[in-house]
């Protein structure tokens, strides 16, 4: 499968290697330039988005490791239910669990979406994803993964689902985006220490929240609970 990412300088599929040198006055290189394109990005998302009016989000880790290789079958599992009642899955578009999701999603004959970003070696475009969009910009794509998805899952992974996660609690504790929207972690082996530690250091040691801010998400160990969660939610206004 070729890949559909654009590179950072806007070329279709040629190699960063292959592509001639940005001069320092060049005026791709301006901040004015930059605003125009982190604009465009929002615009392109936004409209590429629109055609997705039922979606679940999916994160975790894009390693060949021990948590890839143990949820990976779960993700697909996930993955085929959710396209089965006429969900989106969405991913970062990426290997790993995120490419579990999307080949599940594939193999119902459901809407596989991407939303992936440009890096000079290591993402690209997982061959299960049947619509992909591709960023430069990690922000602006941050931001269409958790525009208007009905519900987050996340399944074990490193720092970058972390900061996903953390990202969908902060908006839904700060009531930016309805506080109605589930967000299911699967696996208790690797989220419940976590768990843990937010109970007792964040909470009790040092009431940094509030007991309900541990309401804002749900535990599970299958995609069977989590589709449960899943079919249970509320359609969701995009914000």
């Amino acid at each position: 499968m070729e890949d559909p990412i654009l590179s950072t300088q806007g070329h279709l599929n040629v190699p960063e290697k292959d592509l001639p040198a940005v001069a320092p006055d060049d005026f791709r290189e301006s901040m004015q330039w930059r605003i125009f394109r982190v604009m465009a990005e929002f615009i392109e998302g936004f409209e590429f988005l629109a055609d997705f009016k039922k979606s679940v989000t999916i994160f975790g880790s894009t390693r060949d490791g021990h948590a890839v290789h143990k949820w990976s079958e779960e993700a697909r599992k996930l993955g085929q239910m959710l396209a089965k009642e006429g969900f989106a899955v969405v991913t970062g578009g990426g290997p790993g669990i995120m490419e579990a999701a999307n080949r599940g999603a594939a193999e119902a004959d459901g809407l596989a979406v991407g939303i992936n970003i440009q890096l000079p070696r290591e993402q690209r475009v997982n061959p299960y994803v049947n619509h992909a969009k591709g960023f430069h910009y990690f922000f602006t794509r941050k931001l269409m993964l958790t525009y208007s998805a009905q519900c987050y899952v996340y399944f074990p992974g490193g720092y970058g689902t972390l900061d996903e996660f953390f990202e969908i609690i902060t908006l839904i504790q700060t009531k930016k985006i309805a506080t109605h929207i589930p967000v299911i972690l699967v696996s208790k082996a690797f989220w419940g220490p976590f768990d843990q530690w937010m109970r007792e250091v964040l909470l009790e040691r040092n009431g940094a929240i509030d007991a309900e801010d541990l309401d804002i998400y749900t535990i599970v160990d299958s995609a069977e609970e989590a589709m449960a969660i899943v079919k249970q939610s509320k359609p969701r206004q995009a914000f």
